[in-house]
């Protein structure tokens, strides 16, 4: 929502209601936390369930994918109830549903109790899109790209946390990381019943639900006919495919190549939440008074290119110095993507759109991070450890040329 910055409605100078940013960043801080804790965990917990690292790394990226497959299911019902309902109510369901993922995750003792966390975390996971929405709700457009890199950094603040915390928890077991997520997005959903401020105006609502709304599968059709979203989406889908492919064989990759364990692969995976914190606090200013939001995009995904030759490398020599200059880049690239990405996106539809377009894309993405973990669990068994990170060049080089030429929007 908006404030004036007087009591006097003709004031048409609009200011961020401050509580609800607040609250958002809050919120993004916390989930940031919650994801990331459990990632330098997830192999040792698959591993007394598996016979062999081959076996391991496939169910490691099926955890991934099925998680993954139900974003890709819930995020348009979801988009589509905030903007029936508003987000508040929507977001606090959303996070009680990680909080028990988490918890049922812990608890572990056979593979598809495991896999029942993940479809548990994965249907209330969609709620992204519905955060996205709430801070296009309260964010001016012109201001959106550069309060999505303040999301971006302060998700960086939590990712950097995460990693490093969940591989310290996971010298008391590997179920401590799960538990303390659980508790962790408990206190996020108290904080928000008791502050959190609804953001979307009444007259903004939509009176009714379309059933269409509610496919997926007809949502992505009619988001890929919009001209001026096309070559956006499909850019970005060619980019989550490896991010996903990564994110999901990442604590594999550094164990067989490396012999890593999850306190410093923990250590490995705040590298991405430092690249936002740096990227977000001292070169995104600069960027966004140089470059337009497509400029930066295209910027980053050349980053993220370089950076999956240096991770393939890294694996080619089992060089570890390699590996780590990889992910600065990569992480670099990935943190400048983002907010760019967001702001072209949601400067696309108008406030009653917010959560149709948000919830979209973040169907898109999960379908990306869906098939993204399958493709590359099976060519890190078959090819090699490096192929993911090939896979990535590949898929990003043809991306660029799609985002370069695509329909001109509010740039």
């Amino acid at each position: 929502m908006f404030k004036s910055g007087s009591h006097n409605k003709q004031n048409t100078e609009q200011t961020v209601d401050k509580h609800a940013l607040l609250f958002g960043l809050i919120s993004v801080f916390l989930c940031g936390i919650g994801f990331s804790i459990i990632a330098p965990v997830v192999p040792f917990l698959v591993q007394p369930y598996t016979s062999n690292p081959g076996e391991q790394a496939i169910v490691v990226t099926l955890l991934t994918s099925v998680y993954a497959v139900c974003v890709f299911f819930a995020a348009p019902v979801l988009g589509a109830l905030s903007d029936r309902y508003g987000r508040r109510p929507l977001l606090l369901v959303c996070l009680l549903g990680s909080a028990i993922g988490y918890f049922v995750f812990g608890i572990g003792g056979a593979l598809w109790v495991l896999f029942v966390g993940r479809i548990i975390e994965g249907i209330t996971g969609g709620s992204i899109g519905t955060i996205f929405a709430y801070f296009a709700d309260i964010i001016p457009a012109e201001q959106r790209t550069k309060y999505f890199g303040w999301v971006s950094a302060v998700v960086g603040v939590g990712t950097v946390i995460g990693p490093t915390l969940g591989g310290f928890l996971a010298k008391f077991g590997y179920s401590a990381p799960m538990y303390f997520g659980a508790i962790i997005t408990l206190v996020n959903v108290a904080y928000g019943f008791f502050y959190m401020p609804e953001s979307l105006d009444k007259q903004n609502k939509l009176k009714e639900i379309p059933l269409a709304r509610l496919n997926p599968f007809i949502q992505l059709a009619s988001l890929l006919s919009m001209k001026n979203l096309k070559r956006l989406l499909i850019s970005a889908f060619l980019l989550w495919v490896p991010n996903g492919s990564l994110q999901a064989v990442f604590s594999q990759f550094t164990m067989d190549t490396f012999s890593w364990q999850p306190a410093l692969i923990g250590l490995m995976f705040s590298i991405m939440g430092v690249q936002d914190i740096i990227s977000q606090g001292f070169i995104m200013p600069k960027l966004l008074n140089k470059l337009s939001d497509k400029q930066i995009a295209i910027l980053g995904m050349v980053s993220e290119i370089i950076g999956y030759g240096l991770i393939a490398l890294s694996a080619l020599f089992s060089f570890y110095p390699l590996f780590i200059a990889g992910m600065f880049i990569f992480g670099f690239g990935d943190s400048i993507f983002g907010p760019s990405f967001n702001g072209m996106l949601s400067k696309s539809v108008d406030s009653s759109e917010q959560g149709r377009i948000q919830g979209g894309s973040q169907s898109i993405q999960a379908l990306a991070r869906m098939i993204g973990p399958i493709i590359g669990g099976q060519i890190y068994v078959l090819l090699g450890h490096a192929a993911p990170a090939f896979m990535g060049m590949i898929l990003i080089a043809a991306a660029i040329p799609v985002l370069y030429k695509r329909t001109q929007v509010n740039t």
